[in-house]
């Protein structure tokens, strides 16, 4: 694993890629092609099943809507998901993320899909506050976000009258769940040789949902879903303009 001494410890940016490729979950430009489907001998085969399962979900709940939709996707990575929401009839989507590496492999990828475009940017750049959207997407990125209410509100700013932000293939906790969560997260980033992640790495609890107008539209912990074998382990969370 390369060390992390020749990086200084905010560069979030490059500790995160390194993070990534130490967890092997960096891909090769045919496997991005693909996702989420991938060789079932994967070491994260069962994760993938879970997040096909919330793009699938998500992707015909936005098609319900029977009209182009201009979505962004924040935190989008590679691009395999803004790639799979495009394929929506009449959409326009935009993918950000402050990974330079997966951001360029995202560019490189799907390069000639036309109603698709990556920014290397965040939610504060003028590029984005300047513009309006339909939907917007964080999937498995809100994590990465230290105040949920910042990062939402900022969200909300530049959503159409009527829009929508969705939150996907994250977890969520209760309060009194929070403190054991994080210890969890410690733990792990120590044991793999990643210490500075810790502090780039948030646990959001329902409750700081209820300053926004929103629904859980999957709930995990749901009595029905409880008892399903290989359940989706994320919440599936819409918040309204």
């Amino acid at each position: 694993m390369t060390s992390l001494a020749t990086h200084t410890k905010n560069d979030f940016s490059t500790l995160y890629y390194l993070l990534r490729r130490a967890e092997g979950r960096i891909y090769t430009d045919g496997e991005v092609a693909l996702l989420p489907a991938i060789n079932e001998r994967h070491k994260h085969y069962k994760e993938w099943i879970a997040r096909k399962s919330s793009v699938d979900k998500l992707i015909k709940y936005l098609g319900d809507k029977k009209k182009g939709l201009r979505i962004l996707e924040v935190g989008c990575g590679n691009g395999w998901l803004a790639a799979k929401l495009a394929a929506l009839p009449g959409a326009s989507v935009t993918g950000i993320d402050i990974n330079a590496e997966e951001l360029e492999q995202a560019k490189r990828v799907f390069d000639k899909i036309r109603n698709l475009e990556f920014f290397y940017c965040s939610l504060d750049d003028e590029l984005i506050k300047e513009s309006r959207y339909d939907i917007i997407v964080f999937a498995a990125s809100i994590q990465y976000f230290s105040s949920l209410g910042n990062v939402l509100g900022n969200a909300i700013s530049v959503l159409k009258p009527g829009g929508e932000i969705h939150l996907i293939d994250s977890n969520f906790y209760s309060q009194k769940e929070v403190a054991a969560a994080r210890q969890r997260t410690t733990d792990y980033y120590r044991s793999i040789g990643f210490p500075e992640m810790i502090d780039n790495y948030f646990h959001h609890s329902k409750e700081e949902l209820i300053q926004f107008d929103h629904e859980i539209l999957y709930d995990p912990y749901s009595l029905i879903n409880r008892i399903k074998a290989n359940k989706n382990p994320f919440y599936w969370i819409r918040i309204n303009a």
